[in-house]
């Protein structure tokens, strides 16, 4: 059993002595293309995007979208959770619209979210069953569709679709959003879902660039 943990310990000291090799080579190919390039990095960033996508390590925006690092400001959760009264989230959102003057938020999920799996379950995992309370919800909002989807995995794909919908929905709910409008500046808030097995992303087509369509108790004058 130790040599077993002495194992295991072993394999976890290589993985992180590999992180920081890895960035030694990342730094010495980088300046091989770049000579400047940490120099301007370091100057300031302007990202027109805000990415809120989930916290899955095989779902990174910089990639999957083909962008650089400061062309994207990102903020990730379990399961792509927009919460109105998560500090945590409307702090880099203010940030984001306010300062950053984004044009463009995306609420980015993918299909066989680990979360939405959890919620569909009634198993407990613990105080993360708190946070998947959220998308139960969306489940709530949408039981007719989703209790008529005989098929496990088509049912977790549309849940994982109208996770992202209704979150874009309460993206554009917020006060920070709808301000930005009132005040006439150029914001949409977009819905994608990743899928993990082909690497293309789905484009939900539900773009939000006012609140005419909201319902009216959730309107800002």
């Amino acid at each position: 059993m130790c040599a077993e943990k002495d194992d295991l310990s072993k394999a976890n000291l290589i993985s992180y002595e590999k992180l920081l090799e890895g960035n030694k080579t990342f730094v010495k190919e980088t300046l091989q293309l770049d000579p400047d390039y940490f120099e301007k990095l370091a100057a300031g960033q302007t990202p027109p995007v805000l990415w809120i996508g989930c916290a899955d390590s095989r779902v990174p925006a910089n990639q999957i979208t083909h962008t650089k690092p400061g062309e994207i400001f990102v903020h990730r959760n379990i399961a792509n959770v927009v919460v109105h009264s998560d500090m945590n989230m409307l702090s880099v959102l203010d940030y984001a619209v306010n300062i950053l003057e984004v044009k463009h938020v995306i609420v980015c999920g993918h299909y066989g979210c680990g979360g939405v799996i959890a919620a569909l379950s009634n198993k407990q995992f613990g105080i993360v069953d708190n946070w998947l309370r959220h998308i139960k919800d969306v489940y709530r909002l949408h039981t007719a569709e989703l209790d008529g989807i005989k098929d496990e995995q088509k049912r977790t794909d549309r849940l994982v679709e109208l996770n992202v919908i209704e979150n874009v929905n309460n993206l554009s709910s917020t006060s920070i959003v709808q301000n930005a409008w009132k005040n006439g500046r150029d914001l949409s808030v977009h819905g994608w879902v990743y899928r993990l097995n082909t690497g293309y992303i789905n484009d939900l087509k539900v773009s939000v660039k006012n609140n005419e369509k909201l319902n009216e108790v959730f309107k800002f004058k």
